[in-house]
């Protein structure tokens, strides 16, 4: 049973739970912001993030994101090109950690949430259980995407000798930059709620 059957509204800023009054809008009597069932075109926001942010996704691994520059020569290197000049320098654990933080958690995150999106609209045959496991590591691998970023500010930062040695954020920074901002909201605006509704749904049919 759904906490909206029992006549529950939850407050989506501060996650008071509130009785449902008849009407067209109600306020959460904490902090006076306005209660949705749902949130309000949860779906629609959700796909129009993700889209976004995998279309910038291909710039991202194209362009450089820096260039490291040693007595005034150098050459910008993208995401793939850093870890494999990582390797050859015979950093591997660095050259797994950038791989993974700039490689595999942003793929994970364009795929799981699509696939939460197109399992919710098509009924794909997922428990929810399945569905809220995925979502909630999706929330919480969120952080680390901002790993490779970090790392290349304090570089920027840090390095600075003239001509002796720089490091420079390239294009691809800003571009990889958004697609985290952006997958990170499409998790915020996503609402979990709708996995149990259409868990209600289809045992109803059955």
């Amino acid at each position: 049973m759904r906490a909206l059957d029992a006549g529950i509204l939850v407050c989506g800023e501060c996650h008071q739970l509130s009785r449902q009054q008849p009407g067209a809008h109600q306020n959460c009597s904490r902090c006076g912001a306005r209660l949705h069932a749902r949130r309000p075109n949860s779906i629609l926001r959700t796909w129009s993030l993700l889209l976004t942010a995998a279309v910038l996704y291909i710039p991202a691994n194209v362009l450089p994101i820096m260039t490291v520059n040693l007595f005034g020569q150098g050459s910008p290197a993208t995401i793939m090109q850093g870890v494999v000049e990582l390797i050859h320098a015979g950093m591997l654990p660095i050259a797994l950690v950038v791989f993974v933080a700039s490689i595999l958690v942003p793929t994970f995150k364009l795929v799981g949430i699509a696939l939460l999106l197109y399992s919710v609209q098509r009924r794909l045959m997922l428990s929810p259980r399945q569905r809220i496991i995925m979502f909630r590591f999706i929330e919480w691998i969120g952080r680390w995407s901002m790993l490779d970023l970090f790392v290349i500010a304090i570089l920027v930062a840090l390095v600075s000798f003239g001509n002796l040695a720089s490091i420079e954020a390239g294009a691809g920074a800003m571009a990889f930059a958004a697609v985290v901002v952006l997958t990170m909201l499409a998790a915020l605006t996503f609402d979990p709620r709708l996995i149990w509704d259409t868990a209600e749904t289809d045992l109803a049919h059955d």
